[in-house]
């Protein structure tokens, strides 16, 4: 009798544990079933695109082009010196750089001389658009930019006195630092400018305030004491 009973025991313990197992097993099913807190899994809506993918409706950023232009300030004068860019649209063989020489004048292929001294940039466009006109081209369309303009001058109580090229918007305090800086003795108060075309000089502040035009003669004096 103890022996069937403790076999008895032994089946009942085993089927305890058979069952205590498949709960477990039910509890985690339902678990899943109703979103119970568990280990996230990514899926396909959540994964972040790779940095190769653009995600929809997203507009890429194009660079914008950056396109190279010369001088084109409607209110200059040209000057012996000034390099121009002078485009005849349609005929690459009449286009180039041209130099305003001493006389104030450009040589144009075919036409030859063209006055530019003392002449806007547009003005300048109206004179050559005539002279291609006269007898070799028919409505000629011409544009022209100012490529470099001429020199400026700088003398007297400056390190390195001299001739330096100009750049668009230069004031004086620039153009002293081209020449290398006040010696000891100048005076850094004011200025002389004489302006092209000019035989007198003006007196001006030695600050941001005093602009430098192309071929302008500057000079720093020698301070008094």
């Amino acid at each position: 009798m103890s022996g069937a009973r403790f076999k008895l025991q032994a089946i009942v313990a085993a089927s305890f544990f058979v069952l205590a197992a498949l709960c477990q097993l039910s509890g985690s099913a339902s678990a899943q079933d109703v979103g119970l807190p568990g280990p996230s899994v990514p899926t396909m809506a959540t994964m972040p695109p790779s940095s190769s993918e653009t995600p929809p409706g997203t507009t890429m950023a194009v660079p914008t082009p950056t396109v190279g232009a010369g001088i084109t300030d409607e209110h200059y004068h040209l000057g012996p010196g000034d390099k121009l860019r002078v485009t005849v649209f349609g005929e690459d063989d009449l286009s180039g750089e041209f130099i305003v020489d001493g006389s104030g004048q450009v040589q144009l292929p075919l036409v030859g001389q063209v006055k530019a001294a003392g002449l806007t940039i547009h003005e300048f466009a109206k004179e050559a658009d005539a002279a291609f006109e006269n007898g070799y081209l028919k409505d000629p369309k011409i544009s022209v930019e100012v490529e470099n303009y001429r020199p400026f001058f700088i003398m007297g109580e400056v390190n390195k006195p001299g001739e330096y090229p100009y750049e668009n918007g230069l004031t004086i305090l620039g153009a002293i630092a081209l020449a290398g800086g006040y010696t000891y003795r100048a005076d850094d108060d004011d200025v002389y400018i004489r302006h092209a075309g000019s035989t007198k000089e003006v007196v001006l502040p030695a600050d941001s305030t005093t602009k430098i035009a192309p071929g302008d003669i500057v000079r720093i004096a020698e301070r008094l004491f």
